[in-house]
């Protein structure tokens, strides 16, 4: 019984592995160097490019040709020709040389009939002779050959062919047609491929909604209640009813959307009069096109604009009304902000949108997905449990999605991807999932949602630079009825930084874009904004080919990371226990000096209160110095490798079915009558906020415990050579000298303080917290 939460801790651990990469390796194989995170694979490459002179073989005299590409049990065909003897196919297939079973290859061209296809001509290649190509060499040139009749002799017609073995890194592999998927149906082959896809560029939208003029409200024998209504793609936000009950009402007031490039949806702003309850009359309407708006870098304030009101008449064979009314409006498209599309403690990227406010790149993150271990049926297909696993990575705006393997638990990526790296603390997410689109998979094919297999976050301040990690990370998921690791995804991750010095400069510089913390948006701001930020991502990917599905780009950034849960609040509460906990242990040690427990050592912190009395001036540098100390000493047992999921720390390994039904349910819930949902989902909307506000103190308890932990060994690096300085220099200086500094620095004149955070608090902010290894 004793053994039972060891077991379980190590089942949900870290595990280090070692791969057969060409990272380190004195000779890599001829794989490209860029492809030197993954394990080879070997694939003998068929690219069927076009034929000529094709015989007929209709009584008509047509011919429908295609091709037949046959190696062992793998059979590929190219797409067939209507009455055409001269083709151009252009199409590349892959066979995985771990399932050849066969030493020939052979390609058949054949003509498409109702009955029987009849047969062309053929080729046969010896697989032993088949010559190998490494990238980066150009491409194989394909070569004209006559085909041969079915005894062997030379027949009519020539097929232009290209055969090569060569490895994953060949430009031919993420289009080709894989004999791994050779099950799927044509129609589902584009949904199982590797894509890459950009993020569109997210701009605020400032609208400042003035005044209006010359309003003319239909019941002129009332007070008018003038409101504005802002609309944007799905976005609404309106205005209060201005205080100035007339034709004439002020508002003065700021309201902020999100758009995304390229500007598809115009902005229309109405002005509506509230006759009563869900009862409005709208007074007039302008649509303003987004790519007329002007876009601003910085806080200066953009200049203001009249815009004419328009108001369309119900009654057909009317004709418009011609309107003097206007409306005052301030608009502009604010590019020194960073739009939030993640949460903010796992974000990827924090540039600013306009590209002229970015810095440049301070290193590359390359990370090789090698393969999943022990994943757990996903679905059923012809009555046996099975899983089209495929993961997905996001980091900035890009996103990368590996190639679907088709049935199977232990499935072998070997892709390898690259992003550019602007700032160290940031976060690379990586998810896996069961692909619902493969033909015969879910209900009916393509309608299925793609199942959560799991992800993993990696902050990039967390690895050492130019060290290549290679764990196998659990893949963790929480369900109603508890927590269930779902199989194990094995990484490879390298962090190169091309500048040190403008690393660690970045540290001393603000998170966020400046214009935050000149012009800075409210919480519910900020969450209102990222809600609209990731519907909007989420709408561009799914429409892109093959799209990336909304629930995956949902889980991809925690869309349901604001929600109430017991679970996380309890888990957020004993992460500031545990952070208050040295305070309580340094206050249980004291009473224990003031008890003379230890006599010898009480001696010694009498000793040394008598020297710091009668010499004040060394009490900074012995505390500095001291803190020194505890950094070199906690250096042996630094972390070796980056954090992962921690089911302990997340208290999803013992929660209570209830606790778990309570964070499943739906919002608003289903569990109880009008009234009480009522109340309980207020209970839940306010607990919320509070679980947030406990996490941020959790979060900046544990950045000051990661100053001197190693967790970012730059960062601590950084942090002791401050404190060596500072106790060398507080020590050969007088104390009253310190004093008066920092007594006048703090009461220094506000012409003498900038708006943006100090040093100090930037680096601070900077310091990574354990909310990385959250659920």
């Amino acid at each position: 019984m004793q053994r039972a939460p060891l077991a379980h801790s190590h089942e949900f651990a870290l595990k280090e592995t070692s791969p057969n990469i060409g990272a380190g390796a004195v000779t890599r194989d001829k794989l490209s160097c860029t492809y030197d995170l993954v394990e080879q694979m070997q694939y003998l490459y068929v690219r069927v490019v076009k034929a000529m002179d094709l015989p007929a073989k209709d009584v008509t005299g047509s011919l429908d040709p295609y091709v037949e590409v046959k190696l062992g049990n793998f059979k590929g065909l190219t797409k067939h020709f209507e009455k055409k003897s001269n083709p151009e196919w252009n199409q590349v297939f892959a066979f995985s040389k771990d399932r050849i079973q066969a030493s020939v290859l052979e390609v058949i061209v054949k003509d498409k009939d109702v009955i029987s296809d009849d047969f062309v001509g053929r080729l046969w290649f010896d697989l032993n002779e088949i010559p190998r190509r490494v990238p980066p060499d150009s491409p194989l040139a394909p070569q004209w050959y006559r085909l041969e009749d079915r005894k062997g002799a030379k027949g009519k017609g020539e097929l232009m062919l290209a055969v090569w073995m060569g490895t994953q890194a060949d430009e031919a592999f993420p289009d080709s047609w894989h004999s791994d998927a050779a099950t799927v149906g044509s129609e589902a082959v584009a949904n199982i491929r590797s894509k890459v896809y950009l993020s569109p560029k997210l701009w605020y939208v400032r609208v400042n909604v003035i005044e209006a003029q010359d309003l003319i409200p239909s019941d002129k024998s009332r007070y008018p209640e003038v409101f504005v209504k802002v609309n944007l793609g799905s976005q609404f936000m309106r205005t209060r009813v201005s205080q100035s009950k007339n034709i004439n009402p002020m508002w003065n007031e700021d309201l902020m959307l999100v758009a995304a490039e390229p500007f598809e949806e115009p902005l229309i702003l109405t002005v509506e009069d509230r006759l009563g309850p869900n009862k409005d009359e709208i007074l007039g309407r302008c649509v303003i096109p987004l790519h007329i708006v002007q876009r601003r870098l910085d806080h200066k304030p953009v200049n203001t604009r009249w815009f004419n009101l328009e108001k369309h008449m119900a009654v057909e064979g009317q004709k418009e009304t011609k309107f003097a009314s206007k409306i005052h409006l301030r608009v502009c498209l604010d590019g020194g902000f960073h739009v939030l599309d993640e949460s903010t403690h796992y974000s990827s990227d924090l540039r600013p949108t306009a590209k002229q406010l970015w810095k440049p790149s301070i290193g590359i993150l390359e990370v090789g997905i090698i393969s999943a271990l022990g994943l757990m049926p996903m679905k059923t297909r012809d009555g046996r449990g099975t899983t089209d696993a495929y993961c997905v990575a996001k980091y900035g705006q890009k996103w990368i999605r590996t190639r679907t393997i088709v049935d199977s638990f232990t499935p072998k990526w070997n892709e390898q991807y690259t992003w550019e790296v602007f700032d160290p603390c940031t976060v690379i997410t990586i998810g896996v999932f069961d692909n619902g689109r493969v033909q015969g998979g879910g209900d009916k094919a393509g309608e299925s949602k793609d199942s959560r297999i799991g992800k993993v976050r990696i902050r990039l301040s967390t690895l050492e630079a130019d060290r290549v990690y290679t764990h196998s990370y659990p893949l963790l998921v929480l369900h109603t009825s508890g927590l269930k690791k779902t199989g194990e995804v094995q990484l490879a991750v390298r962090f190169t930084s091309s500048s040190f010095i403008n690393m660690l400069y970045m540290y001393s510089q603000p998170m966020l874009p400046k214009m935050h913390y000149i012009h800075p948006l409210s919480v519910i701001q900020l969450d209102s904004l990222r809600h609209q930020a990731m519907q909007i991502v989420s709408m561009r990917l799914s429409r892109a080919e093959p799209p990336l599905r909304k629930e995956v780009i949902e889980y991809m950034l925690d869309v349901d990371s604001h929600m109430w849960s017991m679970r996380r609040s309890k888990a957020n509460f004993f992460r500031i226990m545990k952070v208050l906990g040295g305070l309580i242990a340094f206050g249980k040690w004291f009473d224990q000096i003031c008890n003379w427990k230890t006599p010898i050592t009480t001696i010694l912190i009498h000793v040394l209160f008598i020297i710091l009395a009668l010499y004040p001036e060394l009490i900074l540098p012995t505390i500095f110095l001291y803190l020194f100390l505890i950094g070199i000493w906690n250096f042996r047992w630094r972390p070796r490798h980056p954090p992962h999921m921690d089911t302990r720390l997340s208290h999803a390994d013992a929660a209570h079915p209830d606790e778990l039904d309570e964070e499943f349910d739906s919002f608003p819930t289903s569990r109880s009558p009008d009234i009480v949902r009522m109340r309980y989902d207020r209970l839940r909307s306010i607990a919320g906020r509070v679980q947030s506000v406990v996490g941020d103190l959790g979060t900046q308890g544990e950045r000051f415990r990661s100053l001197l932990s190693w967790r970012d060994p730059r960062a601590t690096t950084l942090f002791l050579t401050f404190c060596l300085l500072a106790a060398i220099v507080l020590y050969v200086t007088p104390f009253q000298v310190v004093s008066l500094f920092f007594g006048f620095y703090t009461l220094r004149h506000p012409r003498f303080r900038r708006r943006l955070p100090s040093v100090p608090l930037n680096f601070f902010r900077r310091m990574p917290a354990r909310s990385d290894s959250m659920l």
